[in-house]
């Protein structure tokens, strides 16, 4: 009998294998992943976003797939992201804008905290404050003309809501003066802008703004970070600069949709920290005055709440809404 027994449950096991084998899972990722980027190409965003994907793409043996969709500030990109299913092959390069978007619509798409869920800040960039050769020579000399032409001085952002616009506004009530903002679909062509004397001023991300620094097409008057940044260390802070206090650091980093299983979030998050540790990849960030900040999941979602109410308080004290 016993022979019996022990003979039917071997038939079942081996009848019951392939099932399980056919039911197990595929190791992630099983095919190409999609990161979307909601700003231009050659942005500050896209540039961390193809470093970062190259070296996931490079781990994983499968292509990761850099998708721009510019518009809206990020919102625009950030709804398709919310939209799309949380199987892991969707994947969000954010950035300060994504903390921004809640005080700044009425009514969003997607809701920034429900509908997303964190992996790892990727690296934090300042901005720096360049004009035309021909514009103001400091600080205080675009505060002194803002003041005597209240309204009619310009500065561009990579859209409403995006890290260089809050920065701006963030300027305009530290220094007290009346500027008018000028929305772009991304920071190279309110760089463009500058350069073709069509507005005033822009707060750019270092590696943006560096070039063209280098080559004296623009003039760096101050960076937004409380100390100076290595990228341009003879460039003084704008707190040095003469508007005391003054600190703006804007952040880029990764997310996914909300059903994201958690061990694929935490896979990606290992990745993204292995990458942020490569001396390559530190270099490359170097040139761009970009600090990497590997953070994990848990973290990095601390930190996107604590800076929703953080860019609430600004985006209220600006007395800015797009909707």
């Amino acid at each position: 009998m016993k022979k019996v027994f022990a003979t039917a449950a071997a038939f079942l096991f081996a009848a019951a294998a392939p099932f399980a084998l056919a039911q197990a899972p595929a190791p992630y990722p099983a095919k190409p992943v999609r990161m979307i980027v909601p700003f231009t190409a050659g942005s500050e965003t896209d540039y961390l976003a193809r470093i970062v994907g190259q070296r996931l793409a490079e781990a994983w043996g499968q292509q990761v797939v850099i998708e721009n969709r510019p518009g809206a500030g990020g919102v625009l990109a950030t709804g398709i992201a919310a939209q799309s299913p949380g199987d892991g092959y969707t994947l969000l390069m954010g950035s300060m804008a994504h903390a921004v978007a809640p005080a700044m619509h009425s009514k969003l798409p997607f809701n920034t905290v429900r509908d997303f869920t964190a992996i790892s800040q990727v690296a934090g960039v300042p901005n720096v404050l360049v004009v035309a050769p021909n514009g103001a020579k400091s600080v205080k000399d675009l505060v002194a003309l803002a003041k005597q032409k209240p309204g009619q001085v310009t500065f561009g952002s990579a859209g409403n809501g995006s890290g260089m616009h809050i920065n701006g506004e963030h300027f305009r009530l530290a220094a007290d003066i009346s500027v008018l903002h000028v929305a772009y679909k991304g920071g190279p062509e309110s760089l463009a802008d500058l350069l073709g004397g069509r507005i005033d001023f822009v707060f750019s991300p270092i590696g943006l703004a560096v070039p063209l620094v280098k080559d004296r097409k623009l003039l760096a008057l101050a960076v937004s970070t409380a100390t100076r940044s290595p990228a341009l260390p003879e460039v003084p802070t704008v707190a040095e600069a003469g508007v005391a206090g003054f600190d703006f650091d804007t952040w880029y980093g990764l997310f996914a949709p909300a059903a994201t299983p958690r061990p694929i979030i935490r896979q990606v998050s290992a990745e993204v920290a292995k990458a942020l540790a490569l001396p390559e990849v530190k270099a490359q960030l170097a040139t761009r005055g970009a600090v990497p900040r590997p953070s994990t999941p848990e973290e990095f979602d601390a930190f996107v709440r604590s800076e929703i109410e953080k860019m609430a308080s600004i985006v209220k004290a600006a007395g800015l809404k797009t909707d």
